[in-house]
């Protein structure tokens, strides 16, 4: 009997995934593990490998489109349709063994122009609101169709209030986005003063929309600001930038940054944590995976580096920069993007004199840097220059106050002013 293979389960929340490409054709004979498909989740661009062995049958997906967990992305043909194709599968195919969302299942076989797989009930829905069925791709199990297919169909049909034109061919579909709070005002019509352009969102900046949305909706944010004499932390990371260069490791200010904000997470643990108001009550986590916000040409991604208060900063400085290189590659894996507890932003190299960044829901704080300047600073009664970094603590006003952040970024100033401390941290 045919396999079919849909969108796993991503974890953390994810529910779809927008297809960046397609890797195999039709007909082509793949091995486990080959490439088959890339796609781009809430938060990076992924490569999704085949679970088995054999012939591709039907591709269910194009690139652009936006699909769901559980959704149809392949069908491979049973072994002898694998075996007849035009070459050989490398690795012999798992046992169907009624996997979960995800894995290969078994899709009911139906001759050429036969009934398609659904319920009565779902038949007599199709009939109600004028659904073909023949063109309504089932996301039940084995691609049989459900009551939600059907609707979804009907929702797709119904015009809506302004017609647009259709997009040229390889171009993304415009998708609303998810609405967060109030109803926002009808827009004015702006061609009526000079012409325009509609830019569809891809799928992560829509993401991103979306997510700050509902941080900024939800929380109340208040940040604290501060300014730390890294003068003599940049001492030392030029001292120590060629031998760490032998190892292959290029020593920057963020590794510092991290390792500081992981020591200081542990003395300040209700910044460490999320809020449950349903419940009441604040989770604190009392492990320290710190995110770090990489700028792409696809729009900002968070990686997460986790333990960071147990590695020491040069071992950081190694993982941060292949980290980041992974993600502005598009190669970050989906366990690289998950589980952070507090993240750092640091635009500096951009420029700035400071920055209010929104807090990277469901987290409750966020560290931002800007650019360290050299600045004339009064020192035992004389003015010398000093390098001075600007830094803000944004953070959810329900879980701490404006003096538990006050606190929080005082330790911080005083971590990374004692820099030979961050470095013998273990």
């Amino acid at each position: 009997m045919a396999r079919v293979f849909a969108l796993p389960d991503l974890g953390e929340g994810l529910t779809e995934a927008e297809i960046v490409r397609v890797l195999v054709r039709e007909g082509d004979v793949i091995r486990e593990d080959a490439p088959l498909l890339e796609v781009e989740t809430d938060k990076a661009q992924v490569e999704i490998p085949s679970p088995v062995a054999g012939r591709v049958e039907k591709i269910h997906v194009e690139p652009g489109q936006t699909v769901k967990v559980g959704q149809v992305l392949v069908t491979f043909a049973d072994g002898d349709g694998a075996r007849a194709g035009s070459g050989e599968a490398r690795a012999p195919a798992r046992p169907a063994a009624g996997p979960p969302v995800g894995a290969v299942a078994q899709a009911p076989r139906a001759a050429a122009g036969g009934p398609v797989p659904a319920a009565p009930a779902t038949r007599r829905l199709a009939r109600e609101l004028g659904v073909d069925l023949r063109a309504v791709r089932g996301m039940g199990p084995g691609g049989r169709v459900t009551d939600a297919d059907v609707h979804a169909a009907a929702q797709a049909l119904r015009p809506t209030a302004e017609s647009r034109p259709e997009a040229p061919a390889g171009r993304a579909v415009s998708r609303p986005l998810a609405p967060v709070g109030l109803e926002p005002p009808a827009l004015p019509r702006f061609e009526q003063w000079g012409p325009i352009e509609r830019q569809p969102l891809s799928h992560l900046r829509r993401t991103i929309a979306e997510r700050m949305a509902l941080s900024a909706a939800l929380v109340p944010h208040v940040t604290h600001f501060d300014r730390a004499d890294i003068t003599e932390l940049d001492a030392v990371i030029r001292r120590n930038l060629e031998s760490a260069r032998v190892r292959g490791i290029t020593l920057t200010l963020t590794s510092f940054l991290l390792k500081a904000a992981a020591l200081v997470l542990r003395a300040h643990p209700q910044f460490n944590a999320s809020l449950d108001a349903g419940a009441g009550e604040l989770i604190v986590k009392r492990y320290y995976h710190l995110g770090i916000a990489v700028a792409t040409d696809r729009g900002l991604i968070v990686p997460v580096i986790r333990d960071v208060d147990r590695k020491p900063v040069l071992e950081l400085a190694g993982e941060l920069a292949a980290l980041a290189q992974r993600v502005r590659d598009g190669k970050a894996a989906l366990d690289d993007l998950r589980g952070g507890t507090f993240t750092v932003t640091n635009i500096g190299a951009l420029g700035g004199t400071g920055a209010i960044p929104i807090i990277n829901y469901p987290e409750v704080a966020i560290l931002g840097v800007a650019r360290a300047r050299e600045e004339p600073v009064v020192r035992d009664g004389q003015i010398v220059p000093r390098l001075l970094l600007p830094l803000s603590l944004t953070f959810d006003h329900r879980i701490a106050d404006g003096a538990d952040g006050a606190r929080f970024a005082a330790d911080f100033v005083h971590r990374l002013e004692h820099p030979d401390q961050l470095l013998l941290e273990l």
